[in-house]
């Protein structure tokens, strides 16, 4: 691993800030101390902070030399909505709240590197740090795109970067195309007469109308989708009644969520569970109100930039540390910055022995990934931004 003097010597100080911010989680658009503590550090390196964007977001930009080429360095600052379950000396002080993602292991890489380009300057251009609040389902990089990001910001490419507890430590996952998918999310609520469970001709069977519309989504992607287009439709909760063993319901609440990698398997999916709905409904006799909301749209890595980040991390790491991953069917907002801007996300391998997943309420960012991720964006600005 070919990590730079420098950010070793650095690894203390950023060991600590992750720690701090482990121990401060914030919520979507709740982050005002993270942001205030992400200022304060990037003004102690000579750059001034940009406020205020999508609320708590924090950008900063750093210039070097004559080139009027850009690039846009990206991490997500927010924490879960989750109760920690570890006995770390600097766990959560707020209830309920945990950096169960590894998103202050994003801050302070970030914070690393700008540390170390702001003392080097050892490229040619303008590099832009971005500090996004609210990717835990807030959508905060789309709001950042729509107040004004790139505008305020231009720039030639954007970066990001996750930790990836499924990679071992030292390796990159990075792959061209569809990196993760679309997520959707829907409700259906149905709506009859209800009536005493034992007299079910005298109303309308809900259940058993919720039970058929759950059975014929799931042939939706076996049925309807493309069998070389992966997707996913998935029920994740059902509302029927109020836990009386004799009363057929009135209404039931159905909710899921469908994962794709292109809008045209989006398109398909929403059409067929609007038809299923209206279909089984009719047969029924009842009645289907559907919402279907498009949240993030697929994270699609542009091509060349893809192989760009591709061989920072084999001239880092080695080439064997580079591996083409799989698509992924979580999502992730950086794909509102892909739309805007070509570049790339990778995936910072951070396994090691049997380490809690993502999203659990014993997950700890590894630390040992933090001198890694930070001589990552180092290397890659100044591969993007070629003296």
């Amino acid at each position: 691993m070919k990590i730079p003097e420098e950010i070793k010597k650095l690894v203390p100080e950023l060991t600590a800030w992750r720690h701090e911010l482990h121990s401060m989680p914030e919520t979507a658009f709740e982050e005002k101390a993270t942001a205030a503590f992400i200022a304060e550090k990037l003004r102690s390196f000579g750059l001034e902070p940009h406020t205020g964007l999508a609320g708590t977001g924090v950008v900063a930009t750093l210039k070097a030399g004559s080139s009027k080429r850009a690039i846009a360095l990206r991490a997500d600052m927010d924490a879960l909505p989750l109760k920690e379950a570890s006995d770390l000396d600097y766990r959560s002080k707020n209830e309920g709240r945990m950096h169960g993602c590894g998103h202050d292991g994003h801050v302070a890489m970030l914070l690393g590197a700008a540390k170390y380009l702001a003392a080097k300057k050892d490229f040619d251009g303008t590099v832009h740090f971005v500090f996004q609040p609210a990717e835990e389902g807030g959508g905060g990089a789309g709001k950042m795109v729509d107040e004004g990001l790139f505008g305020k910001f231009p720039c030639d490419a954007v970066y990001g970067m996750h930790n990836w507890p499924a990679l071992p430590l030292g390796t990159f996952g990075v792959r061209p195309g569809p990196m993760m998918a679309s997520s959707d999310k829907f409700e259906i609520e149905l709506g009859g007469t209800g009536c005493h469970a034992a007299m079910p001709h005298t109303g309308t069977d809900l259940v058993l109308v919720a039970a058929s519309i759950i059975k014929e989504l799931h042939t939706i992607v076996s049925r309807s989708v493309d069998p070389l287009e992966p997707a996913v439709v998935s029920v994740a909760y059902v509302k029927a009644g109020d836990g009386a063993y004799n009363v057929m319901p009135g209404t039931v609440l159905l909710r899921g969520t469908a994962r794709a990698f292109s809008t045209g398997v989006q398109d398909i999916i929403e059409r067929r569970i609007r038809e299923i709905c209206a279909g089984l409904c009719a047969a029924h006799g009842a009645r289907a109100e559907v919402k279907y909301s498009r949240n993030y749209p697929p994270t699609v890595n542009d091509e060349s930039q893809a192989a760009v980040c591709a061989k920072v991390a084999a001239a880092l790491a080695g080439k064997d540390a580079v591996i083409a991953v799989k698509p992924v069917m979580g999502a992730e907002d950086f794909s509102f910055m892909l739309k805007a801007r070509p570049g790339c996300y990778v995936f910072a391998g951070s396994g090691e022995g049997d380490p809690a997943p993502l999203h659990n309420p014993r997950f700890d960012f590894n630390d040992k990934l933090l001198p890694i991720g930070a001589a990552y964006w180092c290397a890659l600005a100044a591969r993007a931004l070629t003296k």
